[in-house]
């Protein structure tokens, strides 16, 4: 019987120095994207993934496109090399959400690139504007957690996994939150080293910036079910696509509702993590234990699943 597969799309966090390098020496589909990227954006993306140092590649501006290009790369690198294969349903993490979307055909390469680029340019301007950043709760109940959120005034960013919360807002919220985190069940709360407040309302001016050019994209019904983070429900029109990833840069990623959807509603039973660290099998795994996951970032990794691949 066929696999029912979903894959899965890093977000930022996730990068790593000369992601995607190997795969673009070994895979033309792959060199050929990450040069597209590099002609639209009118600088050199290739170089920033494959050489530059990890505090280049780190800044948003340069880090959301980056992830981007590797993912579908990956994808397009895997596909020559096991051949086409039927995809159930896609997700991606925050920035993976677009390029989940590119990869079921929603939008092309080029418009969501462009759309990422706006995105992550914005976003780096919001966090220069704001005083904010974020703290991983882990070990805490959600329902608690969202208390010590409204307590001191900050926004729940990610729902991980069971026990994996993040909080964003402004650094002196943040710091009173880490302060009181376990008066509300929370074992253990840390300081999260990012540009900002992701995923709260400090980014309204980025949220503002992307709707113009979410409605003037040419979007398309998906060919395959993407799964939106702010609603962890299907994003099946161009109306609710433009909607949700406009929501996503202030709302709360449902990561856990997530993969909960692709397993139980989808019924997904194979899970492709496209982008580097292996990140997203670390929280499906969180989330239920036993699903198998295969990460592909490399091309040890792709040849890896490769191998597998007469088995889905």
């Amino acid at each position: 019987m066929a696999r029912k597969i979903a894959l899965l799309f890093s977000g930022q966090g996730a990068q790593q120095a000369g992601m995607g390098k190997d795969l673009a020496q070994r895979y033309a589909v792959a060199a050929n994207l990450f040069a597209q990227a590099d002609r639209l954006l009118r600088r050199s993306l290739s170089r920033i993934a494959f050489d530059a140092p990890l505090e280049e590649l780190t800044q948003t501006a340069n880090c959301q496109p980056a992830l981007y290009a590797h993912g579908l790369a990956a994808l397009k690198a895997l596909q020559e090399e096991a051949g086409e294969f039927p995809i159930a349903a896609c997700a991606g993490l925050s920035l993976g959400e677009f390029t989940a979307h590119a990869a079921a055909g929603t939008f092309s390469f080029d418009t969501g690139l462009r759309l990422v680029a706006l995105r992550s340019q914005a976003m780096q301007d919001a966090c220069r504007q704001t005083r904010g950043t974020m703290a991983a709760c882990v070990g805490g109940q959600e329902a608690e957690v969202r208390a010590l959120a409204a307590r001191t005034g900050v926004d729940v960013a990610n729902l991980n996994a069971p026990g994996q919360v993040v909080l964003s807002g402004e650094q002196a919220r943040i710091e009173e939150a880490i302060t009181l985190a376990r008066e509300y069940g929370v074992r253990r709360a840390v300081m999260l080293t990012v540009d900002g407040a992701f995923h709260s309302r400090l980014m309204a001016s980025a949220e503002a910036k992307l709707r113009p050019a979410l409605e003037e994209a040419e979007i398309q019904v998906p060919q395959s079910p993407v799964i939106a983070n702010v609603t962890a429900q299907p994003a099946d029109t161009p109306e609710k696509i433009r909607e949700t990833l406009a929501r996503q840069v202030t709302g709360s990623v449902r990561w856990t509702e997530t993969i909960n959807f692709l397993l139980d509603e989808a019924g997904c039973d194979l899970f492709l993590e496209l982008g580097p660290g292996g990140i997203l099998s670390g929280l499906v795994n969180r989330i239920r234990k036993g699903v198998e996951v295969l990460s592909i970032s490399d091309v040890a990794s792709l040849e890896s699943a490769a191998r597998v691949a007469g088995n889905w």
